[in-house]
């Protein structure tokens, strides 16, 4: 598997959770019918953050995997950050949709992303900086 192909296999992936995520807020707003904003339901209100957290957060990951496979970085590096922000984008979204959102869950979600975004943009600056043109 080439280093694009493994940057696409996680693109792929998680264009499936946000579509889970997008059919879960649709789901809510038609069953409490509830067609702008979240009619004051917290069950509404905490998909749709759990959906705009992973908006905010997912372009940035993926992009990362982008540079880094540009500049030639190991597959298996592609795979530990590709892994590690889906994984923790799928617990921090689960765990929005408990009741108690402040679980292990949500906050294991989140510290694999920053993981995730600190990991990358290190490689990433290692990669720039050590670039060679031979």
């Amino acid at each position: 598997m080439t280093t694009f192909q493994i940057v696409a296999l996680y693109i792929a992936l998680h264009l499936i959770l946000v579509s889970v995520l997008i059919f879960r807020v649709g789901q809510l707003r038609m069953k409490e019918k509830i067609s702008i904003g979240d009619g004051e339901s917290p069950a509404l209100f905490a998909r749709m953050r759990a959906h705009g957290n992973y908006v905010e957060t997912a372009p940035f990951a993926l992009i990362g995997l982008i540079a880094l496979a540009m500049l030639g970085a190991h597959a298996i590096a592609l795979h530990v950050f590709g892994a590690a922000f889906l994984l923790g984008r799928i617990l921090h979204a689960h765990a929005m949709a408990q009741k108690n959102s402040l679980g292990r869950g949500r906050g294991l979600g989140m510290m694999m992303t920053l993981f995730t975004f600190l990991g990358t943009s290190l490689y990433l600056l290692y990669l720039i900086f050590t670039f060679t043109n031979s």
